[in-house]
């Protein structure tokens, strides 16, 4: 892929449902990368008419990585296929299309979803380390706080492969430990929330779910899997904000991006709803400005937070908090996007009840 990338090619993603959020997280990793002085690099997200654009835009040098989970998903396969044909490098999760191709590793969707969100991010911090590497050949500049065995010494390539294996094991190992800790010490609040937004969705509320970048991503994929949940759980009312992006350019140039999201709430909210937002530091100027709205409207708001929680946590800023204690941004999104198909889980248990 970092050979890819230094020859001018892209890295283009797709997928439908909650697949598509994938494609959208992998599109912003890339592109505006969360470590400050990283250059953007070329990746979109395709489009739910992937299978008639992709074809049209495809260029031989570009990487192709097509979402689609637990079974692989027919129109992904014929498109990763296609792409294949016309030489570009081409990454299948699920399926067998791709010269790269993943087996689901669990039968529940969710738990693929969370491995492959591991998996594009790892991928994602791996590249850099190529990429600089070869580009500048022995100094790899913001990644060494990643990968500090690179440090400005010039090295084989060889012995980065092996020393990037070890670390990426490391970081898995990260991960689950974080999700274990998180189970630990919020399960107390994700049982309360759960039991504070069934309460809502019963008296008839719904779900509006919001936040920036990849929790932007994340919002998505939440209010999807509530409007079109894997087999066996019910649907439930529910609409991502960070979706609507004639909204949000709009708000942001005539009013300010401050405002992006509270414009909406103002727009949508009902006295019943719910507000969700999704935030690594608990400090976004527009997810606290846009509680703020929600708690004058009288809705339940609840956040999931990186860090320590930021100011919203810290001021008590809404009803409920699921905090990720970490700094580090790819492993908090990896633990939040676990914590909330847990929730959904939940409340689907409870609004059946």
């Amino acid at each position: 892929m970092s050979r890819r990338f230094l020859a001018g090619g892209r890295l283009l993603a797709f997928g439908r449902g909650s697949a598509a959020t994938d494609a959208e997280h992998v599109s912003v990793e890339f592109v505006h990368p969360v470590i400050v002085g990283k250059r953007a690099l070329p990746a979109m997200d395709v489009g739910p008419d992937f299978e008639a654009r992709l074809p049209v835009i495809l260029h031989p040098d570009d990487m192709v990585m097509g979402f689609s989970f637990p079974e692989p998903d027919p129109a992904v396969e014929r498109t990763l296929s296609a792409a294949r044909e016309r030489g570009a490098m081409t990454f299948a999760l699920t399926g067998e299309a791709g010269e790269y191709s993943f087996a689901p590793p669990d039968p529940d969707p969710f738990v693929c979803q969370e491995v492959f969100e591991v998996l594009y991010h790892m991928l994602w911090e791996t590249v850099h380390v190529y990429f600089e590497h070869r580009e500048q050949g022995h100094d790899v500049g913001a990644s060494s706080f990643l990968y500090p065995f690179l440090g400005k010494g010039k090295q084989s390539l060889e012995g980065v492969v092996d020393e990037v294996w070890g670390s990426m094991l490391q970081k898995m190992e990260e991960v689950n430990a974080m999700r274990a800790a998180a189970a630990a010490s919020e399960v107390d609040a994700v049982s309360s929330i759960s039991v504070a937004i069934s309460e809502r969705l019963n008296r008839g509320g719904k779900i509006l779910t919001f936040g920036n970048g990849g929790s932007a991503t994340d919002a998505n994929d939440l209010a999807a899997d509530c409007i079109d949940p894997p087999p066996g759980i019910k649907p439930i009312p529910a609409v991502s904000l960070s979706t609507e992006s004639a909204n949000i350019t709009a708000i942001a140039n005539d009013i300010g991006a401050e405002a992006i999201f509270t414009r909406q709430l103002i727009a949508h909210a009902r006295p019943h709803d719910v507000a969700i937002g999704i935030s690594t530091s608990g400090g976004s100027a527009n997810i606290l400005a846009a509680f703020a709205e929600a708690r004058k409207r009288g809705l339940l708001t609840v956040a999931i937070v990186g860090y320590d929680g930021g100011r919203i946590v810290g001021e008590n800023l809404t009803d409920h908090a699921v905090v990720v204690r970490s700094d580090y941004i790819p492993r908090i999104q990896e633990v939040q996007a676990s914590i909330y198909h847990v929730l959904r889980g939940l409340i689907d248990e409870l609004v059946r009840g």
